[in-house]
């Protein structure tokens, strides 16, 4: 009997010992970061395994990753809850109320952190004094002005398309931006007006003057998490140490943090551990060993996904050469895949695969189908016919006419198919960053957000060598695989 308790014993610590980490996800600005890693430091101390994927995307990114299990918690704000997330909730409700409309969906959420980041309308102080405009509703006198909004508030229905009916506004020159960007818009008056997030450091930084919502469209955004309720039981400590933070973090301090990162260049780790009073435990990798992380997970992602698409597209361009009605078919197919804005892609496959590698994969494979089906029906369809008769005449088996005769003459078109595929990856994967796939977007992502030049070319730089790199070596493939009959006849 104390054998196998000892026994038992024994398999629960290692049950612990190798349970998997807590997930913590944030969005792609730098509040929602650095409350992750506020939330991931905090637990750490707890003894809570603990790992934060930064930069997800947007809000609808990280709440299907939420409910499909491929994150554990994120920050939230309960407007967004009201307003986007949970369409049949009175807009007005408290956290006790989006509690119990959260719990059938197994999902759990904190009381507030104890700041309100709301949504605002922000304008340069000397232009807003130029027109005499203090309110939302004196926008509505000047429909000559420029907007310039976030691409998530153009399209949520607590943003643009709401604001603009309550407040009646006529503007009809409106661009979406990134949030981080949309800061650099407004100082170099490419745009008028902007939204804000309330908490903001760059509103003093470049002097921008809050409009009054005058007509209280907007809601209260109290800072919350978001959380699996099967942690409740699973990793209690973890939870606990979510609620500890409730009610510690005024808009001030959420203020300073958020211009300690963004206008001082502190990491959002430092920043975290400094408001915590605990030690950081930042990534201090040299930039060699980043560029060799971020290398590997980019090449892994553009090889599977262009492997897989060569073994499924050859097979398909030989078949539309074949059968001209079903080619015309399989093409139409594959040039509508290519007609996908690539982020919409990326998002379609996270319900199918979740969130990381597998989804990016996926949205590259199909994108690059078209090149390699193109390629490889032209390169059939375009052999002169009296060779396809010659070959026939000899008596050779269709089977082996298309692997002795009609591929290798198609060969340099089917390369330069999959070389055009290659070189498109190459650049769509650095969106793979926005789920979690890492690559080259990572930093590129990162920098963007930062306004750090110097991040952004650490993947720019490399993803624009290794197009070049896979761009030279499909050549020499080309060079190799192709016939030498037909390498003497391309020279003539």
């Amino acid at each position: 009997m104390r054998r196998l308790l000892l026994l038992t014993l024994l398999l629960l610590s290692s049950m612990q010992l190798g349970a998997a980490p807590v997930r913590i996800g944030s969005k792609q600005f730098t509040e929602s970061v650095i409350l992750a890693e506020i939330a991931r430091l905090n637990a750490r101390d707890t003894g809570a395994p603990v790992q934060h994927q930064r930069e997800l995307g947007g809000t609808s990114i990280l709440w299907s990753a939420l409910k499909h299990g491929d994150i554990d918690a994120y920050p939230e704000y309960t407007g967004t809850l009201t307003h986007e997330l949970l369409k049949d909730i009175a807009p007005d409700a408290d956290i006790a109320a989006l509690r119990a409309k959260l719990k059938p969906l197994g999902i759990g959420v904190t009381d507030s952190l104890g700041f309100n980041d709301t949504y605002a309308i922000g304008m340069r102080e000397d232009r807003a004094t130029q027109l005499g405009i203090t309110r939302i509703s004196e926008l509505a006198a000047h429909p000559e002005l420029r907007f310039g909004f976030s691409n998530e508030f153009m399209d949520r229905e607590d943003g643009w398309p709401g604001v603009r009916q309550r407040y009646g506004l006529p503007q009809t020159q409106v661009r979406g931006l990134d949030h981080s960007l949309s800061y650099r818009a407004v100082a170099s008056r490419a745009v008028d007006a902007i939204d804000l997030y309330s908490t903001d450091a760059e509103i003093a930084y470049y002097h921008l003057r809050v409009l009054d919502d005058d007509r209280r469209y907007f809601p209260r955004y109290e800072a919350v998490f978001l959380y699996r309720l099967e942690l409740e039981q699973n990793q209690p400590a973890f939870i606990a140490a979510l609620r500890k933070l409730t009610g510690r973090i005024d808009e001030a301090s959420m203020r300073q943090m958020n211009a300690e990162a963004k206008l001082k260049g502190v990491k959002e780790t430092e920043v975290a551990a400094r408001f915590l009073g605990v030690q950081a435990d930042g990534d201090d990798a040299s930039l060699g060993s980043r560029l060799l992380k971020r290398t590997i997970e980019h090449v892994k992602l553009v090889i599977l996904s262009l492997g897989l698409a060569v073994v499924l597209a050859i097979p398909l361009g030989i078949l539309a050469a074949r059968r001209k009605r079903l080619g015309q078919i399989v093409i139409g197919l594959t040039g509508v895949l290519q007609t996908v804005p690539s982020l919409a892609m990326f998002v379609f496959m996270i319900p199918l695969f979740g969130i990381g590698t597998w989804p990016a994969i996926a949205a590259l494979f199909l994108y690059s189908l078209l090149p390699i089906v193109r390629n490889t029906h032209a390169g059939l369809v375009g052999i002169p016919h009296d060779l396809l008769e010659s070959a026939a005449a000899l008596g050779l088996p269709s089977s082996v006419r298309l692997r002795r005769v009609e591929l290798p003459m198609a060969m340099r078109s089917i390369l330069a198919g999959i070389k055009t595929a290659a070189v498109i990856n190459v650049g769509t994967a650095t969106l793979a960053a926005l789920i979690g796939a890492g690559g080259y977007g990572q930093p590129i992502l990162t920098g963007i957000r930062l306004d750090n030049i110097g991040l952004i070319l650490e993947g720019a730089v490399p993803a624009a060598l290794l197009a070049l790199i896979v761009q030279g070596v499909f050549e020499g493939v080309e060079r190799w695989l192709t016939p030498y009959g037909l390498r003497i006849e391309a020279r003539q």
